[in-house]
């Protein structure tokens, strides 16, 4: 098999053009492996962060773990399932021909990936999607353009998975595992706050674990639903928690005993949210002090109509998360590689979308920003209104400062 090329489909690219290394089939950690597995799952998290590349046979761009692959650099190839079961040994995978070659060859040079120059001044001011406190230390490293950052915005359900937390676990204990819960992420949120620049915030979007990505990191019952995306997870899965409240309060309270004001510097998000009403309730259900910025996660088609609404209902800003909301505008799975050409996200349906929300939040004086892949950030600068800054995976964000 030395010297085989199988070809593939690219999920996320990388820092590098070229990567090798040995196949990791075990599901653990083995650092700088090429993990390869079915399927990417949360209980893959460590053995994801620890590999240079992933292979796969099934998902698209945008999922949660080719999410935190494509903010680490991490280059994720899709291959057909049969392609998949013949990967041993040495692989080197080639991100410019979408490809993957069996066994050992010559040195490759590794060169870092340089994309079409952008006009960051266009953007705004930045948000960075981040899987951990490593990708804020990489960015605020970059140099004078670290400046251009305002913010970082971290998903609760990775901060668990790169700190090893069972948040479920935690909050089927009672209040008091729920409140340990709580400290353990304002523990993880301090260690953030050190690392920023002045000027700087930390955006929490708080708990949204699918059941499908539930099932592997929780020993707790986890029901079984036939479409997760679309089921019990976001503003849903939170106004029918009870003991999230616990562990929210216990997490500010630690925050504000240990930073003072800098836990100013902490703000919240609702993910998954439908319209003002949930917005409204689940403000009403946490019991969220009223000088604790809330913003709202605009990813449904039914939040798209109800941005004025939301703004008006009291939401500190509006993020827009075009993943989810290309997949529902389209009705195309962004996990299912067989409707990845209907994935489309500068569909015109999609950007008229986008273009109501960031219209509605500057006609209510709400801030609003936009997720963009980096491929799509030129094409949004011209057909899009412009937001108050754009969200931009850490990896994407350093190749466009070094087009520039």
């Amino acid at each position: 098999m030395n010297g085989r090329r199988i070809q593939g489909s690219l999920l996320s690219g990388g820092t590098q053009k070229v990567v090798r290394g040995f196949c990791n089939r075990t599901g653990r950690p083995i650092e700088g492996s090429v993990l390869v597995a079915p399927a990417l799952e949360a209980g893959l998290y460590d053995a994801i962060i620890s590999a240079r590349a992933v292979v796969c046979s099934s998902g698209g761009r945008t999922g949660h773990m080719q999410s935190i692959c494509r903010g680490r650099g991490i280059p994720v190839l899709r291959i057909d399932p049969a392609d998949l079961a013949r990967l041993d040994g040495e692989v080197t995978l080639h991100v410019e021909s979408e490809s993957i070659v069996l066994g050992s060859g010559p040195d490759a040079e590794v060169t870092v990936a340089r994309d079409e120059r952008a006009v960051l001044d266009e953007l705004g001011s930045v948000c960075v999607v981040i899987a951990d406190l490593q990708d804020i230390e990489t960015v605020n490293a970059f140099g004078p353009d670290a400046k251009r950052v305002e913010s970082f915005f971290i998903r609760e359900e990775f901060l668990c998975l790169a700190a090893g937390l069972r948040p479920l676990d935690a909050l089927h204990g009672g209040p008091g595992q729920a409140a340990a819960y709580g400290q353990a992420l304002a523990n993880r949120l301090c260690g953030f706050t050190a690392a920023l620049l002045p000027g700087q915030r930390i955006v929490l979007r708080l708990l949204d674990l699918r059941s499908d990505h539930a099932a592997h990191v929780t020993t707790a019952p986890v029901a079984t639903e036939p479409n997760p995306e679309m089921g019990l997870h976001g503003a849903r899965w939170l106004l029918g928690s009870g003991a999230y409240k616990h562990a929210l309060h216990a997490a500010l309270r630690s925050l504000r005993d240990r930073l003072g004001d800098g836990a100013d510097r902490i703000h919240l998000s609702v993910p998954f949210l439908t319209d003002e009403h949930e917005y409204t309730q689940l403000r009403e259900h946490l019991d969220i002090p009223a000088d604790v910025p809330l913003a709202a996660f605009i990813e449904t088609p039914a939040a798209v109509h109800a941005a004025r609404a939301i703004c008006a209902a009291g939401a500190s800003e509006l993020f827009v998360g075009t993943k989810d909301l290309v997949q529902f505008y389209l009705a195309a799975d962004r996990n299912n590689h067989l409707v990845a050409e209907s994935y489309q996200t500068r569909h015109p349906a999609v950007l008229a979308g986008v273009r109501g929300v960031v219209e509605a939040a500057r006609a209510a004086g709400t801030p609003v920003r936009v997720f963009s892949l980096r491929a799509d950030v030129d094409h949004y600068l011209r057909h899009l209104p412009s937001p108050d800054g754009y969200m931009m995976c850490t990896a994407e964000l350093q190749q466009l400062f070094a087009a520039v």
